[in-house]
C-alpha cells in the first residue's frame, strides 16, 4: 500500500497493514500529536478461548463509502486534524495480525487522541465489515457482539478529562 498525497488514507485490503508507514505518513510539521491505534486478532472471544484465526468480510462498495463518511465526521468534529488513516484488513488473519489501523495527527495530543478514538469507534459502528471466528477445535462462527450499523454522526465522542494546552 502506498500512502496517498491527500490528508486521508482510507483502505480495505487483503494485504498486511502498513502500521509503521501509516504512523510515519501522519507526521506533519504543524502536528505535535500522532496517535496510532492498532487492533489485532486475539486468542479469545467473549466467553470463548482458543480463537486461532478470523476471517473478515466486507461489502466493499459500501465499506469504502462508509470509511469516507467516518473520515468526514472525524474532520467535522475535529477540524484541527492534520492527517487521518483508517486501514482495515479483509480475508484470513492469524492471532496477533493487525486487523485495523487508525492514525490521527493534530497540533496537540488530546486532539489526536479524540480524533483517533472517534475514528475507530465510528468505523466499528458504521462500516459493514464482519468477522468469522475460527477455534482450535475446528468450530467457527460469526463474531459475537454484532449490532445494527449506524451513521458515523450517531457515534458519540469520547470525553476527555484533560484539556489541550
Amino acid at each position: 500500500m502506498v500512502p496517498p498525497p491527500a490528508a486521508d488514507w482510507l483502505a480495505l485490503t487483503s494485504e498486511p497493514l502498513p502500521v509503521a508507514e501509516a504512523s510515519a505518513w501522519a507526521v506533519l510539521p504543524g502536528c505535535g500529536g500522532v496517535v496510532t491505534f492498532t487492533g489485532t486478532v486475539r486468542d479469545h472471544a467473549d466467553g470463548r478461548r482458543g480463537v486461532t484465526s478470523l476471517v473478515y468480510e466486507a461489502y466493499a462498495e459500501q465499506a469504502t463509502a462508509r470509511l469516507s463518511a467516518v473520515a468526514a465526521e472525524v474532520r467535522a468534529r475535529h477540524p484541527e486534524v492534520g492527517r487521518l488513516a483508517i486501514l482495515h484488513r479483509v480475508g484470513a488473519l492469524e492471532v496477533t495480525d493487525a486487523a485495523v489501523v487508525v492514525v490521527a495527527s493534530a497540533p496537540h495530543r488530546d486532539q489526536a487522541f479524540a480524533a483517533a478514538r472517534l475514528a475507530i469507534d465510528a468505523t466499528k459502528a458504521s462500516v459493514p465489515i464482519w468477522k468469522r471466528e475460527r477455534w482450535g477445535d475446528g468450530a467457527e462462527a460469526w463474531g459475537t457482539g454484532a449490532a445494527d450499523l449506524v451513521p458515523p454522526s450517531a457515534v458519540p465522542s469520547a470525553t476527555s478529562a484533560v484539556a489541550s494546552p
